[in-house]
């Protein structure tokens, strides 16, 4: 049974290397250091300064997501600007969760940690949940298109994938053990030229719990196609916070008016 909540914009800090970045998803690769990757937007202000920008404008459910290491005094400011009001990802266990949480978070997104050489490790989740509760936990499940054209969530910074496809089994299964799923749609993630409409069939179709679709928003059209299957949203290297050419304003407005019309 599908049970989820009016659509709402969820804002996002994505950190790398301390910085508030706004990078292209497919090109974060570890391995090969900084030299493949490719930036969209460096922001000059801090992580805090977002956090109560969201404050002020009453936006909750928003992420923070610690793109690899050397974040974590970046996230915890944040979460300091906005106790209660922001998940945190990246690096999440069942051993660091709850601290996250006393940080000021008010869910955990997790995905790695569920994952172990490509497998889903039911125990790895069980153990979250004793630890955080399913109330406190999201469930990422970014995922990729795989040459046999089915979706399948990958993990390690985008690179890797796991033998868990995103369907509808698999998100009745999960959506037990969770609170909400957080999905970016990889293969378009930074390149504002649109979103995937096929994962968001499939999401919006499938989902039991609320869900936020994240990749490609480039114009409202596609916010009122990602709103028109239920789904909640994020919207990074498109907004004019972040360098891009739609108006956070007229967005947030536009999540208000929603609200008070439901």
């Amino acid at each position: 049974m599908i049970s989820r909540s009016v659509p709402q914009f969820r804002p996002c800090i994505d950190l790398h290397d301390g910085k508030v970045k706004q990078i292209v998803g497919g090109t974060l690769n570890t391995a090969s250091g900084a030299a493949d990757l490719t930036t969209n937007f460096v922001s000059d202000r801090t992580p805090e300064y977002y956090a109560e920008l969201y404050r002020k404008d009453e936006l909750t459910g928003g992420h923070i997501i610690k793109l690899g290491g050397g974040n974590d005094e970046a996230a915890k400011a944040a979460l300091a600007a906005w106790p209660g009001g922001l998940h945190i990802g990246g690096g999440i266990t069942a051993d660091n969760a709850g601290a996250w949480l006393n940080a000021g978070a008010d869910k955990v997104i997790v995905t790695s940690f569920v994952f172990s050489g490509g497998e889903f490790l039911r125990a790895n989740l069980d153990s979250l949940l004793r630890s955080v509760g399913k109330q406190h936990l999201v469930l990422d499940l970014s995922c990729r298109r795989c040459p046999d054209g089915k979706y399948r969530v990958v993990t390690d910074r985008w690179k890797n994938f796991t033998t868990l496809e995103v369907n509808g089994a698999t998100l009745e299964m999960l959506g037990a053990s969770c609170s909400e799923f957080l999905i970016h749609a990889v293969d378009v993630e930074g390149l504002r030229a649109g979103i995937d409409l096929e994962l968001l069939d499939i999401l919006g179709k499938n989902s039991p719990i609320d869900c936020v679709y994240a990749g490609g928003v480039a114009s409202f059209a596609d916010v009122e196609a990602i709103e028109a299957a239920g789904l909640s949203y994020t919207i990074g290297s498109a907004l004019d916070i972040f360098g891009g050419e739609m108006s956070y304003d007229a967005v947030v407005s536009r999540h208000k008016a929603l609200q008070q019309k439901a």
